[in-house]
Parts: C-alpha cells; structure tokens; sequence
C-alpha cells in the first residue's frame, strides 16, 4: 500500500495534505524518515509513525454523510456526481454507500466498507427502520394516513409493509418503513393519492442525521454512534 494512502486510511488527514506533510519530513517507516509519499510499504508489520506518533491501520471505516440534492449515491458514475465524489481525497478505494437515496432526495448517508454491517442494515430480514420527512403537495387525510400504516399496493408481488406514519406539519409527515424498495416513499404516497415534493431521510436504525452538518459534508461516527448502528 502507499504510505500516503495507509496514513489516509488511518485517519491522520486527506492525501493532498500528506503527501506535503510527508515531504516536509514528519513521517517515519520503521524508525527511517522518508519523504516519498508513494513508497509502498506493508500496513500490517511496519511500523508508520506520524509526527512522532505510531498510526495503525483502520481495517473497517465509517462516516456519516449529509447527502444533498443532485448527487447520486453510487461509488462512481460517469454523467452524475456521487457521493464519494464528495469525499474528494477522503475517498477510500473500498468505500460505498449504505442503501440508496434518490437522487433529488438528501438526508442522512452512511458510507463504509464494513459489507457484513452493511448486509445487516439492508437486510430485510432485519427490519431496520428508515425514516423520512416528507413534504407532501397535499395535506394526509386520515383515510390515507391509515392505509399507509396498513400497508400499501405499489405494484409489487406484495403489499408494502405497515408504515409508521406522524404528521409534523400541515403538509409535513414523518414517514417509517422497514424496507428498501425501489422509490418506495414516492410510489406509496402516490398509490394513496398524494405526491412527494420533498424528501429527506433522517434516521436510519439507530444512526439520525446530525443536522448540524452542512449539506455535501460528512464526518466519523462516534463511538456512541457506531454502538447505536449495529443490529
């Protein structure tokens, strides 16, 4: 592995300001200063040492993105921006989003290379909650209300699972479902007879949205969070 990409994997900072740090001299390998930032060393048994203290290698990552509008959450797409182009040097080769959000929907993202917690999360056998704000062109009615919190028909082998459904707002829902269909909160609040105009997800299981980010930024899950995260 490259000595700028390990110390990137670590979390010291992004390539573009170590491959500087590295060569102002404040990375050593195995006790030598180097100052070439693709020398190719092995992450497991050198020992890599950042301005005088020892980095060890990061096998699993996690962040917490605040997806925006307009980027598609993919690990690479040739005519749209994904979310890992956000990520810019931050942006491990391994790395890939959690599920799906549309498109012209943001809200919470979770990015990682951990597959086995990614499988849990989308699991269906697992039932992990998503919910969502949802910004609707017209007021719910109770008759809609409930048939969504029955479940729904949008054209698929079966009904949708029982949605938890709580007005915010006078046009405004928060939306729960337990699965991951394809457009699912567009295509059940249209089978009731309404329209989405405005969509956000904001939890996912235990992970919720830190709402102090800017929209395209991202951060690590904390240690409560990641304790949240695992189902």
């Amino acid at each position: 592995m490259r000595l700028d990409k390990f110390l990137c994997d670590c979390g010291v900072g992004t390539r573009s300001r170590l491959k500087k740090d590295i060569r102002s001299g404040l990375v050593t390998v195995n006790g030598v200063l180097t100052t070439q930032a693709d020398r190719q060393i092995d992450e497991i048994n050198d020992r890599i040492c950042y301005n005088g203290r020892p980095c060890s290698y990061e096998k699993y990552i996690y962040y917490l993105m605040y997806k925006p509008t307009g980027v598609v959450s993919a690990t690479e797409d040739k005519r749209e921006k994904t979310v890992l182009d956000l990520m810019g040097d931050d942006a491990r080769d391994d790395l890939f989003p959690v599920g799906r959000l549309d498109k012209d929907a943001e809200g919470l993202m979770l990015i990682t290379n951990d597959g086995a917690l990614a499988h849990e999360l989308l699991s269906p056998a697992k039932h992990v909650e998503k919910e969502y704000e949802c910004r609707l062109a017209y007021p719910l009615t109770d008759e809609q209300k409930a048939r969504l919190e029955q479940g729904v028909d949008i054209g698929e082998k079966e009904p949708t699972r029982p949605a938890g459904v709580r007005r915010a707002g006078d046009r405004t829902i928060r939306l729960t479902i337990t699965e991951g269909k394809f457009h699912q909160v567009k295509r059940m609040l249209s089978a009731v007879g309404n329209e989405v105009i405005y969509l956000k997800r904001v939890r996912m299981g235990g992970l919720v949205l830190d709402e102090g980010l800017a929209k395209g930024s991202y951060r690590r899950l904390t240690e409560r969070e990641m304790e949240r995260i695992r189902v």
